[in-house]
């Protein structure tokens, strides 16, 4: 089931919505939580709205170096645990949205992961708990990147953090199995970026596990897995494309930075 979260051309308030060929049904919320959310009976065409991003995050948590050879082509060791890392929610966009460079930086770069999404409440699981459980469901996430701050600060808040850095969608897909899924990243149509999930250092399933135990993932919150090796340069005026197989293609122009 591919879930969407819309706008159409009467109302600017979001939505969310069942994606079914060429209709969307609308559904009563968002589909993490206890509650759950039902069909409306509202359908509208697809066409005719707006994608946003599909997810609101409280807070959305990457993991670095979780390919090996993305951690050689930097230069860095392997991590003997995963290394974790916070993006502000205010940095995500959604499908069609513009990735804005920065004035703060002159090497932007893309980086293509699969997304995890929660779909209930995940603290302090244990070794014997089914993480992939606690999920909603799964999306593509460009891990925009300022390359020369990262390198500048060691710590990657300011790198990673500016608006529009953390691109999400085109909707989350609810059935998958991530362990061994494409990802890829192309720019103007070039494949910059391509290596399945099964190459991970850390799965996505530790990966909730563990993360869990740090903080509590609270329902919609996302979880970014990694990239693979082929990181590059974002110049204004390319197009991004991140695509996970079984779950779509995630779009997004780059504009010049702003004055």
């Amino acid at each position: 089931m591919k879930i969407c979260r819309f706008v159409d051309g009467a109302s600017a308030i979001p939505r969310f919505g069942i994606l079914e060929g060429d209709s969307i049904a609308e559904i009563s919320g968002a589909p993490w939580g206890a509650q759950g959310s039902k069909k409306t009976g509202r359908i509208f065409s697809a066409t005719n709205v707006r994608l946003l991003a599909p997810v609101t995050p409280s807070k959305i948590v990457c993991v670095g170096r979780n390919y090996a050879a993305h951690a050689a082509e930097l230069g860095n060791d392997l991590p003997k645990e995963p290394l974790i890392f916070l993006k502000p929610p205010s940095s995500v966009v959604g499908p069609g949205d513009a990735i804005i460079l920065t004035k703060y930086s002159n090497r932007v770069e893309h980086e293509g992961e699969l997304g995890l999404v929660v779909g209930r409440e995940a603290a302090h699981l244990p070794d014997s708990d089914d993480a992939l459980s606690y999920l909603c469901g799964y999306t593509c996430v460009n891990d925009v990147t300022a390359r020369d701050l990262q390198k500048a600060d060691v710590q990657f808040t300011r790198a990673k953090g500016f608006d529009t850095f953390c691109p999400v969608g085109p909707h989350i897909e609810t059935e998958l199995n991530p362990t061994d899924v494409l990802v890829e990243c192309r720019v103007n149509g070039a494949v910059r970026q391509s290596a399945r999930t099964a190459l991970m250092i850390f799965s996505p399933a530790f990966v909730v596990r563990w993360i869990s135990r740090m903080m509590t993932l609270e329902p919609g919150d996302l979880i970014a897995t990694g990239t693979p090796a082929g990181v590059g340069l974002l110049v204004a005026g390319a197009r991004a494309e991140v695509s996970v197989e079984g779950i779509g293609v995630l779009s997004n122009p780059v504009h010049p930075a702003q004055a």
